[in-house]
């Protein structure tokens, strides 16, 4: 993986010789796991989109590009996880690029298209005339790209400054960056877009939607309101230990906590925050489709059809 957003990255300084037995042994097993679940919820997702759903609203819009980018970032972990197993990158300099940037395209868009729908959210709901429910399909679209823009422009560092070496013999695919300050900027950069921002938006949208929906009669505005209360707790619980310790290696190339040991914790540390919050992808498809009634029929149908022996009799019955 890259030196920003993973522990893969030993310095010489120091012997890590159990964080390369835990990468060796234990990552390639969690994110296999991360791939084949998110793969199939997420795929699942997209399937259900395009065949059922004309995909004109914005909320559709956003759900169909966020499984996109939880796609497009799973699809690398298998070539991270061959990486971790055999502390060596077999796949070329092309695809340490390519890898590279599938990654840091997932990981960034499918944060800022999460702040797209809560922003959305929030505009149906409080300022009902100017939502997005009113815009063109050719808006919709121009609003996704824009949004796939800015992840292209805040993954090209780590993509232009992504390497493929052979060191002694011994294959790496990590990021080197020309400067310490372009490394401290990425650390930031992290922090900001991957959390601070998403978060405060996040919270200053529901704590404004909240309160509308609960002075609603509608039967259903706890079940809404429970969804978005579970939304931002899984995001903060997921991502926040992620961004912790990244925050700390920023510290650490600042020269605070500049020990050995401290080293040695930082990247075993790493390697666990990292499998929680890429497992944050699996949940995606839960937390913003399942669990809606209308997707979930949806859902049923599509498994209906492809699987009728399986889902064909329990659906059935449930009619």
């Amino acid at each position: 993986m890259t030196v920003v957003v993973t522990s893969n990255t030993v310095y010489q300084a120091c012997n890590n010789n159990n964080v390369r037995e835990f990468s060796r042994v234990f990552l390639p097993t969690l994110y296999s796991i991360v791939f084949i679940v998110g793969f199939i919820g997420n795929g699942l997702v997209l399937c259900v989109l395009v065949k059922y759903n004309k995909i004109s609203k914005m909320s559709d819009v956003c759900l169909f590009n966020l499984a996109l980018s939880d796609i497009l970032f799973l699809i690398s972990l298998p070539f991270w996880a061959h990486y971790a197993a055999n502390t060596e990158w077999t796949f070329g300099v092309f695809m340490c690029h390519t890898m590279t940037a599938l990654y840091m395209l997932g990981f960034y868009g499918s944060i800022f298209f999460m702040i797209l729908m809560t922003v959305d959210r929030y505009a149906i709901i409080v300022y009902i005339f100017i939502s997005s429910k009113h815009w063109s399909i050719r808006t919709n679209i121009a609003v996704a790209l824009f949004v796939w823009a800015l992840s292209l422009g805040a993954s090209l560092p780590t993509i232009i400054f992504s390497q493929a070496k052979n060191e002694s013999g011994n294959w790496s695919c990590k990021v080197e960056y020309p400067q310490t300050a372009w490394m401290l900027f990425s650390y930031i950069e992290l922090n900001i877009l991957g959390l601070i921002i998403p978060l405060t938006v996040m919270v200053f949208c529901y704590s404004r939607i909240i309160p509308i929906l609960m002075a609603m009669k509608s039967q259903k505005k706890h079940k809404v309101v429970r969804l978005m209360v579970v939304f931002i707790s899984v995001f903060f619980l997921f991502w926040t230990p992620y961004n912790i310790v990244i925050f700390m290696k920023f510290l650490h190339h600042l020269g605070y906590m500049a020990s050995c040991p401290w080293q040695q914790n930082l990247n075993m540390a790493m390697q666990w925050v990292e499998t929680i919050a890429f497992s944050h992808c699996c949940l995606n498809p839960i937390i913003y489709a399942l669990v809606g009634e209308k997707f979930r029929k949806l859902f049923q149908k599509i498994l209906k059809e492809w699987f009728p022996l399986c889902f064909g009799h329990c659906t059935t019955n449930e009619n």
